[in-house]
């Protein structure tokens, strides 16, 4: 809704009672979104395993049964469901599942050593705090510039914005660096002289580390932008796992770069929406002081001192 508007007509929220969300109406039913023309319903979820809940069952067949073609980001592939194949043969739709990987996958190449653009990935002290949002920000602020810039998809929602990517967690384990590097290639060749790759999980995370690391050392950064939850002290909120401070986590993700390409972290992306403006401006001035590093919320406050902090790269 944020970044592809003009691709949406209605939310459909059978639980909301507000009118509308960010400017697009809210419809309770399938047959209240109809007036308003869609070709597609977008499953606009991430559920615990990515697994549809039962309830949503009616809610697909109903989609289908309306001729929608069928987005889905979740873990579940719809096209792997005879009933839901079957009705969407009888009316005509597609089902799209994001999450499937492509055929061909294997481990790098050395390729994205050598492709010839400048590659910045997010990557964050947590999961879900905001690298997707910080990426599309950093290359909306890029282009802006009349850098030729691209974002690099590695999520099922990146890619449901992009149109392209591969959701690097739906990937087996050992070729997760090499879909990153064909991410990056793609990237390239998709015009890209500057590419935001879009982050996942957390070095610090006891079960998406994994993911990270395997981004890392495939699409081989010439830099990180490192986001922070401001205020956060422990991974998803567990005590066991307390965040170290911004800079141990700085010289952490240096230190664990592809040997061949080492990189620095060049700015720090806060995520502010618990805070008022206020506090979050305080906090953007006690993260610079405690890292020494640029850092900003580029949603509340722009992207622009972020891309500034890039120019090494950017010139480059």
């Amino acid at each position: 809704m944020r970044y592809r508007p003009e691709e949406i007509v209605a939310l459909l929220d059978s639980t909301s009672e507000a009118a509308e969300v960010e400017g697009f109406p809210v419809v309770k039913r399938v047959a209240d979104a109809l007036p308003l023309g869609p070709t597609t319903a977008l499953v606009g979820v991430a559920t615990q395993g990515g697994r549809f809940p039962p309830a949503w069952r009616r809610l697909l067949e109903e989609c289908l049964e309306a001729g929608l073609d069928l987005e889905n980001g979740l873990h579940e592939f719809v096209s792997d469901d005879p009933e839901l194949v079957a009705l969407a043969a009888l009316h005509g739709a597609e089902l799209r599942d994001l999450r499937r990987p492509p055929a061909g996958l294997d481990v790098p190449t050395g390729a994205n050593l050598t492709h010839g653009a400048t590659t910045i990935l997010t990557v964050g002290s947590d999961c879900a705090i905001g690298k997707m949002t910080v990426s599309l920000e950093l290359d909306r602020e890029a282009r802006r510039r009349g850098h030729r810039s691209e974002f690099v998809p590695t999520g099922q929602t990146g890619i449901a914005i992009a149109g392209w990517g591969i959701a690097v967690d739906a990937v087996v384990a050992d070729f997760i660096a090499g879909a990153a590097e064909r991410l990056v290639i793609e990237g390239a060749a998709r015009g890209g002289e500057v590419l935001f790759v879009e982050g996942q999980g957390s070095l610090l995370h006891p079960a998406y580390s994994g993911v990270t690391l395997g981004l890392i050392h495939g699409s081989a950064p010439h830099g990180y932008v490192l986001c922070h939850q401001a205020g956060e002290t422990f991974v998803d909120g567990d005590e066991r796992f307390p965040i170290p401070p911004l800079v141990d986590l700085v010289r952490l993700h240096e230190q664990i770069s592809l040997l061949p390409r080492p990189a620095k972290v060049y700015g720090i992306a806060l995520n502010t929406r618990l805070l008022d403006d206020d506090a979050a401006r305080r906090a953007v001035v006690e993260t610079e002081a405690a890292t020494g590093l640029p850092a900003d919320d580029p949603v509340r406050f722009g992207a622009a001192k972020l891309v500034d902090s890039l120019a090494p790269l950017l010139q480059s």
